[in-house]
């Protein structure tokens, strides 16, 4: 069954969207009824050039940050996520992660450090899901985060566009316009579009805003920085990714490459098998990309205003109520290939802090990390920067949900002498214990093993 556009519209309608909302679903919809794949042509790629890659510490020794325009300077927050994988059902934002405050609130009081630092008028605004703009909107409520310039008012929210589910058996659209499990957000790829709907572009444009910076909220390392941003405004670019040094653990992350005489972003899922191994090939792809971003705001709503940015599609299936859906996506990083003269800047692991399991959400709440003065989050000042971030493998059998993580683990681990951390079966700790060295406990099937308050548990 193909979707006609009159019934499209009419689906948004009853949802109380609006029909450009409709336009830009159909749109996708349209290359998807194309049968259009992503997949490169292996041989037309080419690692990128030494001068695509440029070093964050090169900037920061240039003196760019001195000369940067702070002013200028938006942030925008990716902020549609419901933490799923970590079976929580709201905004992945609200949970608490140092010292009783959320990702939100480090954020807010982040960028609240920062207007008060550089003397500028620093917006700080959350890119929602209709599954998380009410409850981010009651919770930035404790914060003075409005921003007017020159008459010009920034909202502290905007909701990105929402795509109807489509069952995978041709029978169009899955369940009712007005029954929410029917809409899914079509990936951060909308970010451009959301802030054009939504008239953002332009208010933060009115305001002075030239330079907008985009990062993910549960990556509590990222930050508008100074000298990026100089460098950006200094040489005229007009987008630059953030990417990070490659491991053998990151080989399936998002790398950058050389296509058709631009930069762009190249993902596994447009790979084809044969040469998946070559893509996950570190000596010739270095880096990936850590989902933050800079946009010259103008060179946006040019580009906007010549006609859509078709980024690759990204085709999401999942099964909702034991029927097979489909779920069209694009992500934000592959509009790198849309702007000519873009960069990549390679910062450091300390920008690239992700929250996306339980594993990762321990570390972060451990005493390795503190409110930070260069980023919400900072590494702890006590660490042994001599020794790697510890290896933490949790027991998603009694660790992959938040509220099970809570349950065994209430208080914060001290991770600072921790190597690695192993646990498997159902093992509880106490408050104010200590991790040294390389730890695997056990719980054999049945029993409950408690750590008692103050232990110093010592590995190899």
């Amino acid at each position: 069954m193909v979707l006609m556009g009159e019934a499209v519209k009419e689906r948004y309608l009853l949802a109380g969207l609006s029909a450009g909302e409709a336009e830009v679903f159909l749109r996708a919809y349209g290359r998807y009824e194309a049968s259009e794949r992503s997949l490169v042509r292996w041989g037309e790629i080419s690692s990128p050039d030494p001068s695509d890659l440029v070093p964050h510490q090169k900037l920061k020794n240039e003196g760019f940050a001195e000369r940067a325009e702070m002013g200028a300077v938006a942030w925008v927050v990716l902020n549609g996520g419901l933490g799923t994988t970590m079976k929580m059902t709201r905004a992945k934002s609200l949970l608490p992660v140092k010292d009783g405050l959320t990702f939100l609130d480090l954020l807010a009081r982040h960028v609240l450090k920062l207007r008060k630092r550089h003397g500028a008028a620093i917006p700080l605004v959350f890119m929602n899901s209709f599954a998380t703009n009410a409850d981010t909107f009651e919770a930035l409520g404790r914060y003075e985060m409005a921003v007017t310039v020159g008459g010009c008012e920034i909202p502290s929210c905007f909701m990105q566009n929402q795509f109807p589910r489509i069952r995978e058996d041709g029978k169009g659209f899955f369940s009712e316009a007005t029954d929410p499990a029917g809409w899914a957000p079509p990936g951060h790829g909308d970010l451009y579009q959301s802030l054009k709907i939504s008239g953002v572009m332009d208010k933060l444009l009115c305001a002075g805003k030239t330079h907008l910076f985009v990062s993910n909220a549960d990556n509590l390392g990222a930050s508008p920085d100074p000298s990026i941003l100089g460098f950006l405004q200094e040489k005229n670019i007009p987008f630059a990714l953030e990417v990070t040094a490659r491991t053998p653990a990151d080989v399936k992350g998002g790398t950058v490459v050389r296509h058709g005489g631009r930069l762009e972003l190249l993902e596994l899922a447009q790979v084809d098998e044969e040469h998946a191994a070559d893509f996950q090939d570190i000596g010739r792809f270095s880096v990936f990309n850590t989902n933050s971003l800079w946009i010259d705001l103008r060179a946006l709503k040019e580009r906007l205003e010549k006609g859509h940015l078709d980024l690759p599609l990204i085709i999401n299936r999942k099964t909702v109520a034991k029927t097979p859906v489909i779920q069209l996506e694009t992500a934000m990083g592959s509009a790198i290939g849309s702007f000519e003269g873009a960069a990549a800047i390679v910062v450091g692991r300390e920008r690239f802090a992700p929250v996306k399991t339980t594993n990762d959400f321990l570390l972060r709440r451990s005493d390795l990390y503190a409110e930070g003065e260069k980023s919400p989050l900072e590494p702890a000042p006590e660490r042994d920067f001599a020794l790697p971030q510890p290896l933490v493998d949790l027991d998603p059998a009694f660790f992959g949900a938040v509220d099970d993580l809570d349950a065994r683990i209430p208080h914060p681990l001290s991770l600072q002498k921790a190597l690695s951390l192993k646990v498997r079966g159902d093992v509880a700790f106490g408050k104010g214990v200590k991790i040294i060295g390389e730890v695997c406990l056990k719980a054999k099937e049945g029993e409950k093993v408690q750590i008692a308050d103050g232990s110093v548990v010592e590995g190899r």
